[in-house]
């Protein structure tokens, strides 16, 4: 029973002194410990692969035989590459700047790819295929053509001007990977 002034909390009050802070903490590490331990578990069960994911594969044969049929200039395709080489992309734009794009992953993970345009100025041309590259003085004679490396910028490149067209080879795996691509080409 209470006195006058006083009321009976049946015990209630007496619970929120110290010990009952101390076991709210207590529970909300409690919850915390298990949520995290629910996190690791989850990630456990969900499948990983840290490998490099695979590189998609396009066939480019319809979009060369179109570009080949309505282009002003001879549309050149690399033709007996290795294995390794996968097309990743290709475009043809007949109606403005009339250009073919082949793009491709190279073995070695590289990325090379082939640009060729008869209606753009040649130097917007090259120095938008060849992301930037200066002219050097260093040519080759590579499959029956010439062509003039350009150094620098996000990729090096090939270029070679003839034939109705610019022709650029650029990529990030090197003049050696771009020289290959160049021995390989065929217009048909």
């Amino acid at each position: 029973m209470s006195g006058p002034g006083t009321c009976d909390d049946r015990g209630v009050a007496g619970s929120y002194g110290k010990s009952g802070k101390q076991k709210t903490i207590r529970d909300m590490v409690l919850s915390l410990g298990l949520i995290g331990l629910m996190a690791g578990v989850i990630y456990l069960f969900i499948p990983h692969d840290d490998s490099d994911p695979e590189v998609k594969q396009v066939d480019y044969r319809v979009e060369l035989l179109t570009a080949r049929r309505a282009a002003s200039y001879p549309v050149l395709a690399p033709e007996g590459l290795s294995g390794g080489w996968k097309a990743t992309s290709v475009r043809y734009d007949g109606a403005d700047a009339e250009s073919w794009h082949l793009g491709f992953a190279t073995p070695g993970g590289e990325y090379a790819q082939i640009e060729q345009s008869a209606t753009q100025k040649p130097e917007a041309f090259i120095d938008a295929a060849s992301q930037g590259g200066e002219e050097t003085e260093t040519t080759a004679e590579i499959g029956g053509r010439t062509w003039i490396r350009y150094d620098g910028g996000r990729y090096d490149a090939l270029v070679h001007q003839g034939e109705g067209a610019t022709t650029v080879l650029a990529g990030t795996g090197g003049y050696d990977q771009l020289a290959q691509m160049a021995k390989a080409l065929k217009a048909k």
